[in-house]
């Protein structure tokens, strides 16, 4: 089977990337996924400078993207977009703290998940779950912002996907680690900026 190489980006800007681009260290990308908070000029960047399709999900402090979404990158939010045979769900947005335009309750994500049931019919499942927030339990917080959904973990365990991608819950807080094994599902934190091989 081939693998293709990964960059995954979430939450903060890294300096690594935008101000000191490494061509040869990111030659062999073939695909960007954001999990969210991000600036748009910072995924217009990666995407000029990096040859790949850049996909998105929107963040809890996206709300400047309903004006001026990250041009030449990919929004994958409620839709279930194929790469090379890779069938990439794409759930968006944290829990409900203070009414923003990308939080939602457990029973608005719910809903969510519940209108791509034909979707993920059509597509037999899929292969990588992207988010921003975490799975209740699975790398999240106790504080009101950064609780995850508990839905999350329903979706793992009926489609049993390769690999769950998220962001939101910063390692520099501390809480949990960048990498994790829930069953058959490799989780990953892309808190700033990390490559996996797929």
């Amino acid at each position: 089977m081939v693998k293709i190489k990964v960059l995954l980006v979430s939450d903060i800007e890294d300096s690594y990337i935008w101000d000191h681009f490494d061509y040869e260290r990111f030659s062999e990308i073939e695909l960007v996924i954001s999990c969210g908070d991000l600036k748009a000029d910072y995924l217009e960047y990666i995407a000029d400078m990096i040859k790949a399709p850049v996909l998105y999900v929107n963040g809890n402090h996206d709300a400047r993207y309903l004006e001026k979404p990250p041009a030449g990158c990919i929004p994958i939010d409620d839709k279930i977009f194929v790469y090379k045979n890779l069938r990439i769900l794409g759930l968006g947005g944290s829990i409900d703290y203070n009414k923003g335009p990308f939080q939602y309750s457990e029973k608005e994500m719910q809903k969510r998940i519940a209108r791509l049931k034909l979707s993920l019919w059509k597509n037999k499942g899929f292969d990588i779950l992207v988010t921003h927030s975490p799975a209740k339990g699975m790398g999240d917080a106790k504080d009101p912002c950064h609780r995850g959904f508990e839905v999350f973990i329903d979706v793992l365990n009926k489609y049993s996907p390769k690999f769950f991608f998220y962001g939101h819950q910063h390692l520099e807080y501390g809480k949990g680690a960048r990498k994790m094994i829930y069953n058959t599902t490799t989780v990953i934190n892309a808190f700033k900026y990390h490559i996996v091989e797929i």
